[in-house]
């Protein structure tokens, strides 16, 4: 007001050039539409109510922590159940009941001999004393071999450790608390890299399946259920190479929520929040490409790359280290954030993304 009155003549004169330019005026417009969207709606609030971009999603995502606290303490109180699992106990002291449980988990047309397994009251010890003649005859009578074979397979698994090997997430986070733990935080923030970790340490058992499943040869596309198609895995075809290394190069968050989709079956609600964190993921990380090509910042990504690995293979190697002194209570904490509460942190970073490249454009 003091400079209005002082020199009057200057202003005018200052104000018709900057109406005369398009750039600033577009600039000056974006900073005024984003100072009234801090002003709260009514003005006899007292001190002015700064909202943050995404407050609503901020608003359920406290909500949601307050349920999920008192979910981890439900879990902690139970936890023994966790222990009850098939993949904790040997297959010897499976009782008949135990038996069709594992047998219903193969797919679902192993229902159709639920009733045979029962009636002839098989347990863990009966179960590894039969062979394929004997599932062919009476009393089993399967007579599809495709069936029967599957049958076998896993039979010999079991056979070969002892207890059933884990075939859903919550099996899987039962047996590798630590290596479940680690993929979700490592897949999360370097996708590409817990990928690789699990080609270089967990072949056969983790990446063998996956690649299966997100890039499967043409004659597997058949109505079989996820596990049945899982139970019998051979070496990868280059042309399954070739599309993994496609999408593992250019959308690995992607590959995570193609493998989430063949899952929905047995984690209906899992997956469904793995696909929109995948997607979410997806839609950060383009930003964060967008930011450095805007910035003429593309010599400074080998040097970026080799910060991120160094960073998340020094946090890796701490987290094996202190692993043992961790308490599991914890680790259960950090596991289900990770899993479900994550979607709504990343909708929070992509609606702030949005709003920066907005006032950018503008």
């Amino acid at each position: 007001d003091a400079i209005e009155k002082l020199f009057p003549d200057a202003i005018r004169m200052r104000f018709e050039d900057i109406q005369q330019n398009n750039d600033i005026v577009q600039s000056l417009a974006a900073f005024q539409k984003y100072g009234n969207d801090q002003i709260p709606l009514a003005p006899n609030t007292g001190r002015a109510n700064q909202q943050r971009g995404g407050g609503f999603f901020s608003g359920v995502l406290t909500a949601l922590t307050g349920v999920a606290v008192v979910l981890l303490v439900y879990h902690w109180s139970s936890r023994e159940s966790e222990h009850d699992l098939l993949v904790h106990k040997a297959v010897a002291k499976w009782t008949a009941e135990e038996v069709v449980l594992w047998l219903e988990q193969l797919g679902p047309w192993a229902s159709l001999y639920r009733e045979r397994f029962l009636s002839e009251r098989v347990n863990g010890r009966l179960l590894l004393t039969l062979t394929e003649e004997e599932f062919s005859k009476t009393p089993y009578t399967i007579e599809n071999s495709s069936h029967r074979r599957a049958i076998l397979m896993e039979l010999e698994r079991v056979k070969a450790l002892g207890m059933k090997p884990p075939q859903n997430l919550w099996e899987y986070k039962a047996v590798n608390p630590g290596r479940s733990l680690f993929l979700l935080y490592a897949l999360k923030s370097s996708p590409r890299l817990g990928l690789l970790y699990l080609y270089l340490f967990d072949y056969t058992d983790t990446f063998l399946p996956f690649i299966h499943t997100i890039c499967p040869l043409q004659e597997d596309s058949s109505g079989e259920d996820i596990v049945t198609k899982l139970l019998d895995l051979k070496e990868p075809t280059w042309k399954q190479w070739r599309e993994f290394l496609v999408k593992y190069s250019f959308l690995p968050y992607q590959l995570i929520a193609e493998f989430a989709w063949d899952w929905l079956e047995v984690h209906y609600w899992t997956s469904r929040f793995l696909i929109i964190n995948a997607m979410l993921l997806s839609v950060l990380e383009l930003f964060s490409f967008w930011r450095i090509w805007s910035r003429s910042e593309l010599k400074t990504v080998p040097q970026r790359m080799w910060s991120h690995f160094w960073k998340v293979s020094t946090q890796g190697l701490f987290v094996a280290m202190f692993w043992p002194l961790i308490p599991q209570f914890v680790c259960n904490c950090l596991f289900y954030w990770a899993l479900y509460f994550n979607p709504i942190i990343n909708i929070d970073l992509v609606v702030k993304e949005l709003r920066r490249l907005e006032t950018q454009v503008l």
